[in-house]
């Protein structure tokens, strides 16, 4: 086959392959999912935005919060994959692993202060924290979830844990193009200490009792 041919094969190709996504998409229906409304800081690091979402929320944006009341917050949370039968019995042996190091609450918890001050009561607040990938020409290291508080708590959800995200497109002619992210997992999360890990009446989800913790978190002579 001439590299003529070649190119124009590999071209219907991605040409389909786009097409069948897309009819799959008409045929399934199209899900609404939380869209951007604003981006409130990015850079190679971090990257937070505030995302409308798709059904009422009550939540009690906007608040007002220190840095150092979210990064002990923050701090508290860990995580297990979730996983099937038999391998939950396996994973159940591994203590959870927290989400946060100091450096990335560091770079990050501002940014998230910032964000819950300016987000409306039907907004979260996501956030990507970023590194360098196994492969950092093509792969960018990603942890990435987003939070929202409904006095008195303050909800989290984590959709990726140092996954691979492409950092750009791939080649023109490459049959993946565009390269796209990794489909979020689904964590089980835990809070420590773990009294104040409460379900949200409202949501029906579990999240922390912030007011409560942070009186313990926090020394009453720096509040």
């Amino acid at each position: 086959m001439s590299g003529h041919r070649t190119r124009k094969w590999v071209r219907v190709a991605g040409t389909a392959q786009i097409c069948a996504l897309l009819i799959g998409m008409a045929a399934g229906g199209c899900a609404r999912l939380p869209y951007t409304t604003q981006v409130i800081h990015e850079d190679r690091r971090v990257v937070v935005t505030l995302q409308r979402e798709t059904r009422p929320v009550p939540y009690s944006h906007p608040v007002q919060l220190r840095t150092d009341e979210l990064a002990a917050a923050l701090a508290g949370f860990s995580f297990r994959e979730k996983q099937r039968l038999p391998l939950r019995w396996f994973a159940e042996e591994v203590p959870p692993k927290q989400i946060f190091r100091s450096d990335e609450l560091q770079a990050v918890v501002p940014y998230l202060v910032e964000g819950l001050q300016k987000a409306a009561p039907d907004e979260r607040v996501y956030f990507q924290v970023l590194a360098p990938g196994m492969n950092p020409a093509y792969e960018k290291d990603t942890t990435a979830g987003w939070i929202a508080l409904r006095e008195p708590y303050l909800h989290l959800t984590l959709e990726h844990f140092h996954a691979q995200f492409p950092v750009r497109k791939s080649e023109q002619w490459d049959l993946r193009y565009p390269a796209l992210p990794p489909e979020p997992k689904t964590y089980l999360l835990y809070f420590e200490p773990g009294r104040f890990w409460e379900t949200d009446p409202v949501t029906g989800q579990s999240a922390v009792q912030l007011r409560e913790f942070l009186k313990i978190a926090i020394p009453a002579s720096s509040r």
